[in-house]
This record gives C-alpha cells, sequence and structure tokens, in this order.
C-alpha cells in the first residue's frame, strides 16, 4: 500500500511514471484553503497550509493563478471598451473560423463548438481587448487563455493576468516555507494551460514556460491537437529542484489532475454550477467552492 501524506483534501496518487523516467512512483496531496482574493497573504496561507504536512524533498506546486489573484494582478473586463481588432477576433475569428474551421480541424468536442459559434459578443469583445493589451495579437488568436489571461473560477468580468516573473515569485516561496517549516523542498508553479508533447518534444502556447518547453503559441495548439500530443499542465517555475522538462511536466500533470477544477472547467461551466449568468457570480459564491491551489507531490520509496 502506498504511504499517505496526512493532510486534509482528497487524495489522488499514480504508481506507474516509467513511461516518464521517474525512477521512483508519485503521490500528490492536494491541500484545500479558502478562496484567495486580492490583497491576500498568499504565503502565509501557504506556509500555514503545508507546515504540518510537507516533508523534505516534498515538491510545492501552487497554482499561478492563484498567486495572481492574491497579488492583486487582476483586471475589470467590464470597463474596457473594445477596438475595432478585438471586435473582429469575435465576432469573425472566434465564432466562424474558430466555431466551424480551426475548431473541427484541432477535434474540439461539440459542446465547445457551440459555446464557440455562440461566443458572446459584448463580454467576449471585451475579453479580446483585454489580451490584445496585456498578451498581444499572436497570442489573441487563441480561443481561450490568451497568454495565460484566465477568467475561470473569478466572480463577474474580472480577469486574471499572469505572472510577469514567476520564477521570482516562486523563490520568495520556497524562502518563505525554509525558513517556516525548516524543511528541505522545491516550490513549483503551474498553470492549466496545456504542453503537448511527442518523443521529447515539448510545445505550448502559453508564454514564459518552464526551460526546454517551447512557446510557440497558437502553432503549438494546432499541432498538438490535430497530432494528438500529449497534453499536460504547464510548468512555468521550478525552484531549488534538477527537474528535466519531462519531470517537471509529469509533476505538473499530477498535481493537476489531483487539485480538480473548482469551480469549473471553463467559465461556462462556473456560470451553470451557480445558475447565473457569465459575469454574475459572486466572491461569495467562490468562497462555497472547495479550492486545492496548493498540492504537495512526493516521491515514494
Amino acid at each position: 500500500m502506498q504511504p499517505k501524506i496526512k493532510s486534509s483534501g482528497r487524495q489522488f496518487s499514480t504508481d506507474n511514471q516509467s513511461s516518464f523516467r521517474f525512477d521512483l512512483p508519485l503521490i500528490a496531496k492536494p491541500i484545500r484553503t479558502r478562496y484567495w482574493r486580492p490583497g491576500d497573504n498568499f504565503l502565509g496561507i501557504i506556509i500555514g497550509a503545508v507546515a504540518d504536512s510537507c516533508d523534505d524533498g516534498d515538491i510545492i506546486v501552487v497554482s499561478e493563478k492563484a498567486i495572481s489573484v492574491a497579488m492583486g494582478r487582476v483586471v475589470d473586463e467590464s470597463k474596457v471598451a473594445p477596438s475595432f481588432m478585438a471586435k473582429f477576433l469575435v465576432r469573425v475569428w472566434t465564432r466562424l473560423l474558430w466555431g466551424y474551421f480551426l475548431g473541427p480541424l484541432c477535434h474540439l468536442n461539440r459542446k465547445t463548438l457551440w459555446r464557440l459559434r455562440q461566443y458572446p459578443i459584448p463580454e467576449g469583445e471585451a475579453h479580446k481587448e483585454i489580451a490584445l493589451r496585456y498578451a498581444g495579437f499572436s497570442q489573441s488568436l487563441l480561443h481561450y487563455s490568451e497568454g495565460g489571461i484566465d477568467v475561470t473560477n473569478l466572480p463577474y468580468a474580472l480577469a486574471a493576468v499572469p505572472l510577469s516573473d514567476s520564477q521570482e515569485v516562486g523563490r520568495k516561496v520556497l524562502r518563505a516555507i525554509k525558513e517556516a517549516c525548516g524543511r528541505d523542498v522545491s516550490v513549483m508553479i503551474t498553470d492549466t494551460d496545456k504542453t503537448c508533447s511527442r518523443k521529447g518534444i515539448h510545445i505550448t502556447a502559453r508564454p514564459r514556460a518552464f526551460g526546454g518547453i517551447k512557446t510557440l503559441g497558437l502553432a503549438a495548439f494546432i499541432v498538438g491537437r490535430v497530432l494528438g500530443w500529449t497534453a499536460r499542465a504547464t510548468p512555468l517555475a521550478v525552484c531549488d529542484g534538477a527537474f528535466s522538462a519531462e519531470e517537471a511536466l509529469t509533476v505538473a500533470d499530477v498535481a493537476d489532475r489531483a487539485r480538480g477544477y473548482g469551480a469549473g472547467r471553463t467559465v461556462w461551466d462556473m456560470a451553470r454550477k451557480f445558475r447565473v449568468g457569465l459575469t454574475e457570480v459572486t466572491w461569495d459564491m467562490l468562497d462555497e467552492v472547495r479550492h486545492y491551489p496548493i498540492v504537495i507531490v512526493r516521491k515514494i520509496r
């Protein structure tokens, strides 16, 4: 029987990592915390959450979006006036090209295709304008999570902007844990946006990914989906640990599957869960959901 990490939360484990070149199997323990809001002391929350659970050699995996929200890296899309390009990206590029050509080409499911064809115009135009401003034109061509910008598990019309230097933030988290807990751990910051892999080649649409992963924007998504490459969550920063890209992707994937999707995998799922409009989810609603922004990953000996 595999050993368990003694802390509250759900349990996920995998005992077959040979295909990922790991010499030891992994076990992951998602750590439940309250929902993080702008201005929260995320370092204090992380320390309090892992102090009694982590051990030497553990990998503390933290959600980038949770940190971004706590650091106040959120924008209100309802206050944005969309440009002509943002309107084009919604009405032509997303609704038509993604809905009827790129979506089927990338084997998107029927529900996703329907959502793209019915992509909300006012909310979508504001979102694309934010994508243009914060991520640039090439990233705005993606049909979701442009440049790592995320609107899921956020209230109203707020969007989380990714960290500008995830490695530096990771180092701060690592120092805080070591000083408070005295444990020899590693820290990883990850994003749910996928990296696609095949025979040692790793490509992603997500900017500023971990070393060894190539950022190719829209091309990475299309190639990965059309050719059926292995898709896993993307590691952004790894602190105090010697990881290859393959090993970092393995840990990120294990943590991502253990964490779950919070209020929903997409903004549509989130709105449906609470039975409200796309921009009508509130902070209080999100407080009711079980959140697991931290996952402890451990190699089993």
